[in-house]
């Protein structure tokens, strides 16, 4: 029997555990749904911001998942993995968690509204931190689909310091554009930091030696994602046109997209098998 594809969400926002019923977090709260009954096994991956209630949400600590540290700016920041279940749906949700960067704090704004500073590093302990459990899972995915920037350096990491992995040497990874943009660039040193074995100085040229602001984020993710998927009305111009004419494939914004998405990555996954 053939064994099922894999879909990994890397998601900013997941209703209900952002208790406001946006559009982003309803839709990644319904794909992994949508995905699961037809036939996909799925995980889900968040931040586990500090606005969200471990009790009321029935999270905890996955102690075989937990323990890593990841050195990131010459620091050690531990990592810990929760978990719960969304039991209507009978998806799990795993949540990247570290008392500094996400313990005791809201999501990327605090009650005044003011982005974090230090969302920059935030945003490199979450891609980082995902990729590393799923590796500890053994858990391949066929396709790894990234929602909100803070999942943005996803496919930088998988495709440059993993890309000598047989673990991840055939996953596509699915791009997810939208209208939720940070306001406050990540400082030059941005770059230093997120530096690992396995990339170069030329692999984040784009980026270095200034602030970089959400558009030259999402640039690097448009580079080194398989395909772009269109998640809101409206996204950015710029980086429609640059995703536009990076010539990979893209999928429109159609509304409730659950559907769409399955069936455009069915045919990514139909173009790998005869590629």
């Amino acid at each position: 029997m053939k064994e099922p594809n894999r879909i990994l969400f890397l998601a900013q926002e997941i209703y209900p555990f952002l208790a406001e019923e946006t559009p982003i977090r309803l839709l990644n709260r319904q794909l992994p749904e949508y995905f699961q009954g037809h036939g996909y096994e799925t995980r889900t991956f968040m931040p586990k911001f500090g606005e969200i209630n471990e009790r009321r949400n029935q999270l905890h600590e996955v102690i075989r998942l937990s323990g890593m540290n990841l050195i990131i700016d010459d620091a050690d920041h531990p990592l810990l993995i929760k978990v719960t279940s969304i039991q209507s749906a009978r998806i799990q949700i795993y949540f990247i968690d570290n008392d500094d960067y996400f313990g005791r704090r809201k999501g990327v704004v605090d009650e005044n509204g003011k982005e974090y500073a230090d969302n920059d590093e935030r945003c490199i302990f979450f891609a980082r931190g995902a990729i590393e459990t799923v590796k500890k899972l053994r858990w391949t995915p066929n396709i790894i689909y990234c929602s909100g920037w803070i999942s943005a350096l996803a496919p930088l990491y998988l495709k440059k310091a993993y890309a000598d992995t047989p673990f991840f040497s055939h996953t596509k990874i699915v791009l997810s554009l939208d209208d939720k943009e940070y306001q406050t660039a990540f400082n030059s040193r941005f770059t230093d930091k997120l530096l690992i074995e396995g990339i170069t100085a030329n692999d984040v040229r784009s980026i270095a030696g200034f602030s970089v602001g959400y558009e030259e984020l999402m640039r690097l993710a448009i580079d080194n994602s398989d395909a772009i998927v269109l998640s809101t009305p409206e996204v950015n111009p710029r980086l429609l046109n640059y995703a536009q004419t990076s010539g990979k494939p893209i999928m429109p914004y159609n509304g409730e997209n659950s559907a769409d998405l399955w069936n455009f990555c069915e045919t990514l996954l139909d173009n790998n098998a005869t590629a």
